[in-house]
């Protein structure tokens, strides 16, 4: 890519962003997402069911022994192939298509302009890319929803034995994008918010803390400051999108086949629906918000396109 006659958003950081940079950001969003959703697919299994039933499920501890108790230790591994899959393919369309769409919208506004309105780029740079990522997670989410939620040996838990069952089941389950509404409510808020109170978080650490330029400090200050601004970051956005998640639980759940979403919540219950599993799930996000970035923008530092975000 030649060197740009006027100001270009994509010579901003210390490479150029070309179609190359962009692919190592998809892949890079592979590693943050697949990795760390898959990893805490007990927490997970804990989470749904607490949403699900919340008669047997109260808390998170509680939880994880009975589905032990009764399922034995796979039990809280329910699900581990369609997240690991789901959430790479959503991780790559994530991260990825952020970057590209956020120069895009920078480009289209101008130098002033971003300078002016940066957090609404990094806003709609988010949801742009979301959309696209919700797409190709929606059939896994679908297939780990059920998997997770359904009682003992009533669905296979096996993954392609989930996705067969979930395709020959498709009228009934509205597989592979019955969950794509809901799934959208729930990830464009939670990403709109992970990207920009990230970016907010990481401007002000180095505007507020670390006040020499950016480049000057180490890759482990930098990624220290990443992996702080992820986990607060994701503390924010589990609470904006939890009511849409505790939704998707339920959308999942067998006694709510071909129910509407407003009969669920007028069921289960307003209250039931933005708070039920909200501890658990603020400690998920969090702690996966934070390694998420943090695996992110280790992969982007190794391959010398820096960390994200700063001044």
């Amino acid at each position: 890519m030649s060197s740009p006659t006027k100001w270009d958003a994509r010579y901003l950081g210390p490479v150029v962003h070309d179609t190359s940079y962009y692919a190592k950001c998809m892949l890079g969003g592979v590693l943050a997402c697949g990795i760390t959703h898959a990893g805490i697919t007990p927490l997970d299994v804990a989470k749904c069911n607490m949403q699900v039933d919340p008669a047997k499920y109260k808390s998170l501890v509680p939880t994880l022994k009975t589905l032990i108790a009764e399922e034995g230790s796979n039990g809280i591994w329910k699900g581990f192939g369609p997240t690991f899959v789901g959430y790479s393919l959503q991780g790559m369309f994530k991260y990825g298509l952020y970057e590209f769409f956020k120069d895009q919208y920078m480009n289209l506004a101008g130098e002033e302009l971003t300078d002016k309105y940066k957090p609404l780029i990094w806003l709609a740079g988010s949801a742009s890319a979301e959309v696209f990522a919700d797409i190709a997670l929606c059939p896994f989410e679908m297939s780990k929803v059920k998997i997770q939620t359904s009682p003992n040996g009533t669905f296979p838990t096996a993954f392609g034995a989930a996705l067969r069952e979930m395709s020959r089941s498709k009228v009934e389950t509205r597989f592979p994008f019955g969950s794509l509404v809901p799934l959208w409510s729930r990830q464009i808020p939670y990403t709109m918010a992970k990207f920009f109170f990230f970016e907010k978080i990481v401007q002000l650490f180095y505007t507020k803390v670390f006040t020499e330029p950016k480049e000057t400090y180490g890759k482990g200050t930098q990624l220290g400051v990443t992996f702080a601004s992820g986990y607060l970051a994701g503390v924010v956005c589990a609470i904006v999108s939890h009511p849409a998640d505790s939704l998707v639980s339920q959308l999942g759940k067998a006694s709510n086949k071909g129910k509407s979403i407003g009969t669920i919540v007028n069921e289960v219950g307003l209250l039931n629906v933005a708070t039920k599993g909200l501890g658990t799930r603020v400690l998920m996000i969090g702690t996966l918000t934070g390694f998420q970035w943090w695996i992110y923008d280790s992969f982007k530092s190794a391959m010398g396109m820096g960390t994200t975000g700063g001044k």
